[in-house]
């Protein structure tokens, strides 16, 4: 391995380890924390081929009044990590959600693909730039109650307008 080899991988295991901080900061909610794995200029895609946000200060507002009274679980795996040059670099990672939020009326786990951007700031440190999510399935299930205690294995909804309506189906 040369030292152009060592230094890429070193650049790969910082973008993981960026990663990882943001599931665990959404999740544990630490919404200063999170900041901080944004570029300023975060653009952020929804299912859809224009951002739905534009700044890190309005994603982070707009995630922490979605997951405020939720129980969140997020998990990524087998990233495709590119490094395009010193500053700048690509990451495919499959992604797994639970997202349980018995005061909203809501449950669901998802699966998908986070397709992201990275710039390293000035201070050496990689940052998130650009961040789209892109959803392979949805599947809801009835949201949790009182302390949203876990079991497994998940239980299923069986509320027909309720898997109508995640699946775009409803005539509603």
């Amino acid at each position: 391995m040369n030292v152009a080899d060592a230094g890429t991988l070193v650049h790969v295991e910082n973008i993981k380890q960026l990663k990882a901080r943001y599931f665990r900061f959404v999740d544990s909610k630490q919404w200063d924390a999170l900041r901080d794995v944004f570029t300023d200029d975060l653009l952020f895609y929804f299912e859809s081929p224009t951002p739905a946000i534009d700044s890190a200060d309005s994603f982070v507002a707009f995630i922490s009044q979605r997951l405020a009274t939720a129980v969140s679980v997020h998990h990524g795996h087998m990233p495709e990590i590119s490094i395009i040059d010193d500053s700048n670099a690509t990451g495919v990672w499959a992604m797994y959600d639970w997202v349980d939020d018995p005061d909203h009326g809501r449950a669901f786990q998802g699966y998908g693909h986070y397709r992201e951007r990275y710039r390293r700031g000035s201070d050496g440190n990689w940052r998130i730039s650009e961040l789209r999510l892109e959803r392979i399935r949805v599947d809801p299930v009835e949201p949790g109650k009182g302390n949203v205690a876990r079991t497994t294995p998940a239980p299923r909804c069986d509320d027909t307008a309720v898997v109508d309506r995640y699946r775009g189906t409803s005539s509603a």
